[in-house]
């Protein structure tokens, strides 16, 4: 397993990012620039996020550093503001309105830097009939299709966590926004702006070559029925004998020729272009792959172009020769987590630090940013770092930090 880094690298080094604490897709986008450079500097407010998860295990906050600031206490709002002066990029994951009456809204942080990139991350957007609801991913891949498509025919839709949302459609979409509008910030006559990331926007933007496929008549609007939803029989998962799984896509016709011979069913297999014995096909399949073992199976195809791998869990994955050889995988504070991603030859990047505690780099970045007003902003039941100190109470609750995303 490849080791970490603790000296700041990576291509955004020398950007200054405040992040406003929340949860869902809000940390995640922070974490993506903070591991490609980013000094990225959570916000946090006394009485944590809401979670209830240890700040030590909180993997989403790595690499960045923290302050505690209560935005309702008298001062708060000017301390913010004053980081936002020195940052290129705001995240927030209020709900709408909320960062307004906050006194930490667009206006107000624009007014004090012409130039900040204000991103703001929720699940419905900043306006439209829903954008005052809550929500989760799970709604917001629903309303959009996207949850429609995944699943078996004839079973409800299956649920991919909370990636294809918050994760996918949320934060990546935040993330490129940002860049993009900072890249605008520094060209000459450029300037800040506000970016608009709703989860909605990007969850349907995710499905635009199948929004193509549907106008052409090359996808059928039902679950499982498609190509790549799990009704080609050579697209799919199957079970092995030992009760786990083997992921199947061999779509090219060589790559499919391969597949059925190693597989032993190459004299017996219907014809693959027939669609109406498409069934038969994925029987046959499914009955040869339960007469062996997964890692059985995994020898068979190891070193083919039959499109064919085990499917491994989030244990057993960073133990794979190739994800090892590659370091996908790194192992920090005694954490394995993925490493961050993309690479690059000149500005790599790494992990160089664990989770940051709510707090716990108060005198740091007061020193670091030149907002001495961090010191004396300290809350009580915090040690001179800044840092909770025992019996504080973390897990207050999420509602007015949470907003619409998640």
């Amino acid at each position: 397993m490849a080791r970490t880094e603790h000296s700041p690298r990576g291509p955004l080094t020398g950007v200054r990012v405040v992040e406003l604490a929340g949860i869902g897709p809000g940390p995640f986008a922070a974490m993506l620039l903070a591991d490609l450079g980013a000094d990225v500097v959570r916000v946090d407010r006394p009485g944590g996020s809401g979670l209830g998860i240890d700040p030590a295990y909180d993997l989403t906050n790595r690499n960045k550093r923290s302050v505690l600031v209560d935005l309702k206490a008298e001062g708060g709002p000017g301390r913010v503001l004053d980081l936002a002066e020195r940052a290129d990029i705001l995240i927030e994951g209020y709900r709408p309105g909320v960062a307004e009456r906050l006194g930490v809204g667009p206006a107000s942080c624009l007014a004090r830097n012409p130039r900040l990139v204000y991103g703001r991350m929720t699940g419905w957007g900043q306006d439209g009939p829903l954008a005052e609801r809550a929500g989760h991913d799970i709604a917001y891949i629903a309303l959009t299709g996207t949850l429609s498509m995944i699943g078996r025919p004839g079973e409800p839709p299956t649920v991919p966590a909370n990636l294809v949302g918050d994760y996918a459609g949320g934060s990546l979409y935040l993330v490129v926004g940002v860049l993009a509008a900072l890249q605008h910030a520094r060209t000459p006559g450029g300037a800040g702006q506000v970016v608009d990331a709703a989860i909605v926007d990007g969850a349907a933007h995710l499905a635009t070559m199948i929004h193509g496929m549907l106008a052409a008549g090359g996808w059928q609007d039902r679950r499982g029925s498609n190509l790549l939803d799990g009704g080609c029989p050579f697209y799919g998962s199957y079970e092995t004998a030992d009760g786990q799984y083997m992921a199947v896509g061999p779509l090219e016709q060589r790559f499919y020729d391969e597949f059925i011979t190693l597989l032993g069913i190459a004299d017996r297999a219907p014809d693959r272009k027939d669609l109406t014995r498409w069934d038969d096909l994925r029987t046959a399949v499914a009955e040869r792959f339960l007469t062996r073992t997964r890692e059985e199976w995994t020898e068979v195809f190891e070193g083919t172009d039959a499109c064919v791998a085990p499917v491994l869990s989030l244990r057993e994955a960073p133990h794979h020769p190739h994800l090892a050889a590659r370091g996908t995988f790194v192992e920090h504070g005694g954490l394995t987590q993925p490493a961050p991603a993309p690479r690059f030859s000149v500005t790599p990047v790494s992990v160089r630090g664990g989770p940051a505690r709510p707090g716990a780099d108060t005198e740091a970045v007061a020193a670091d940013w030149d907002v001495p007003g961090l010191r004396a902003a300290r809350p009580p039941g915090t040690d001179a770092a800044g840092a909770e100190t025992a019996g504080t109470d973390t897990t207050g609750t999420a509602a007015t930090r949470k907003g619409a995303t998640g």
